[in-house]
Order: C-alpha cells, then structure tokens, then sequence
C-alpha cells in the first residue's frame, strides 16, 4: 500500500507501531527539509543536532504509547493524560520547558458539524501532535508549511503557526458555511408553504452546531493573544506578524459567530412573530364566519317560535325571513372582507 508523506515504515521498527495508524515524522535543518518519514526512535537522535527541527505526529496512540514519547521528551503526566484523553476543552498550558495546546479541527459533513481533536506538545526545537482520529488533514498542515520555507532559527514556532492558521481557518470557513445554512433557513421562514417541523428541525440543528463550535473556536483567540505577549516571549519579533494575521481570523470568525447567534435568535423571534399574526389572521376569519352564521341561526330561530306572529304560517313570512338572513349576511360580509378579516 502506498504510503502518505512522512509517513513512516511500522515494520521498521517498533515504536514505529504508536497508535491506530502509522506515525508521521519529518526533520528540517536551515529551513530546508532534511528528512522525512523516519522512525520514531531516532528523535532523539534527530534533536541531538542543535540545528535540526523535527515534527512528530500520532494517531490514536493511547496512553502506553503516548507516555514512551514523553519519557523520551520529558513531558509531564499530567499533559501526556490530557492528549491522551478526548473531549478535553481548547486551551493553552505552560509547562516547564514546553507547551500543551489542545484544540479542535472543525467541519461541515451533510449538514452536521464534525469536530476532530487535536494535541500538540511544543518544545524549544520539536512538534508533537497528537490526533484522535483522521479527521484531521494532516496532509493539508504539510501542504501549508511547503508552502514557505520556516525562517533560520524559528522553525518549531513557525511549525505552530501553520498548525493554528490551518484550525482558525477552518473555523472561520465553517462560521461563514453556518451562516449560509442561516440564510437558507430565512427563506423557509417566509415560505408559508414551508413545513413547521423542517424549520423546527433546521433551527435546532443549526443552533447546535453554532453552539459547539463556539465552545470549541472561542478560547483560539486568548490562545494566540497569550502567545503573542511580549513579557513571556513565546513568539519572537520576526514571526509576530504570522500570529497577528492568525489572531486576526480568530476574532474574525468569533464576531462572524455572534453576528449568526444573533441573525438566528433574530430569525426564531421573527418565526414566533408570523405565528402569531397567521394566528390573529385564522381567528379573524373564524369569528367573521361566525358572526354571519349566527344571522340566518337568529332569524330561524325567531320564526320557528310556536307563537303567532306577523307572517306566521304564511309564504309572507318565509319570504321575509329569507330576505333578511340573504341580506344581513351580505352586509356583514361586504364590512368584514372591506376590512380584510376575510
């Protein structure tokens, strides 16, 4: 079978056996790629050289195989059970030597909102994310940092900005993709041939999916402002612009997200508002042909008296009768269809 790039050998060796599929590895030295797809045992060997920087990235490792990695690397417990462990919330930790991100890939599929974890662990001169699942496009990440070679001496903190530039666009992507699915459920909304229970259905999916993506999206904007902060000196001066434009889609996609929570609220209000009205509109029309039934209902009612009255048991008072129901009951439609309540 056809391996993916940097994708590494499992028969190579065995720690090359981490995870549900096989790992991914690459080195670069000067900002050029040096190797690729190389076993995961030799990282050590790679980070000897003080000029080298390596990308390491698992799948579905577990907990067993996870902590072989951080033993090699020295990671705390603690973040190696948080990557380890799913539906833990976005956020950025600072460890001694290193830092854990833990975020989310976003995405539409069918109309459902699809969320793929993912954990990194960066180091002065290594990547390691950890995935639990494919969901995540990794050839996509590789795609991104060819795209540009990282600059002499940042090249890790280069690697951490197309991890997060490739998360933030996805989410910025899938904000404005939801706002579409807003629009769609507009036109439905004014539709009086539309059925309730689908604008029903597509309200409450719609919010859903704006709901866990927001909880997923929203932190991206204080992680990345956490690193761009000068006093801790995470991101050196000659990358700060690559963060700023990735803070920049953050914010982008957070107000982009407020502005379809607000147009959904908006469009749910204006929906409970046009019920009404279609309400008032039936009742309207239901008391208008009650009040013209009830003409000819009063007239018999008052010729069918067991007493003697003007017309009574006579063609004179049938006549009558009906001319005064006929009539009535044209006055009263002629006022109520004037006044558009039919």
């Amino acid at each position: 079978m056809t391996r993916r790039p940097c994708e590494v050998d499992p028969s190579a060796h065995p720690h090359n056996r981490i995870g549900t599929h096989p790992p991914r590895t690459r080195a670069w030295r000067d900002g050029r790629v040096v190797a690729e797809g190389f076993p995961v045992a030799d990282l050590a060997g790679r980070l000897a050289d003080a000029d080298t920087v390596v990308w390491v990235d698992l799948c579905g490792p577990g907990r067993e195989g996870l902590q072989v990695l951080g033993d090699e690397l020295g990671l705390h417990g603690l973040a190696v059970e948080d990557a380890a462990t799913r539906q833990e919330r976005t956020k950025l930790d600072r460890y001694d030597g290193y830092l854990f991100l833990n975020a989310y890939a976003a995405g539409l599929r069918a109309g459902r909102l699809e969320l793929h974890e993912v954990s990194a662990f960066l180091t002065g001169r290594a990547l390691i994310t950890v995935r639990h699942d494919t969901g995540f496009d990794v050839d996509a990440l590789i795609a991104r940092w060819d795209e540009a070679a990282p600059p002499d001496g940042h090249g890790v903190t280069y690697l951490l900005y197309g991890l997060l530039d490739l998360l933030v666009d996805g989410h910025l992507a899938t904000v404005m993709a939801l706002d579409e699915q807003t629009g769609d459920l507009e036109e439905l909304v004014f539709d009086e041939s539309a059925s309730v229970r689908d604008i029903q259905q597509r309200s409450f999916l719609l919010r859903k999916n704006l709901l866990r993506l927001r909880r997923a999206m929203l932190p991206m904007e204080g992680i990345v402002a956490t690193l761009m902060r000068r006093d801790l000196e995470l991101v050196p001066p000659q990358l700060r612009p690559y963060f700023h434009d990735v803070y920049d889609h953050a914010v982008h996609a957070a107000e982009r997200a407020d502005s379809v929570r607000e147009l959904i609220a908006d469009l749910l209000e204006t929906r409970l508002a046009l019920q009404s009205n279609r309400l008032n509109e039936v009742m309207k029309k239901i008391t208008s042909w009650a009040a013209i039934v009830a003409v000819p209902t009063a007239v018999t009612g008052f010729y069918g008296q067991n007493v003697p009255y003007p017309g009574y048991l006579e063609l004179s008072g049938f006549i009558t009768s009906s001319l005064i129901m006929i009539a009535v009951s044209v006055v009263l439609y002629v006022m109520f269809k004037w006044r558009d309540w039919l």
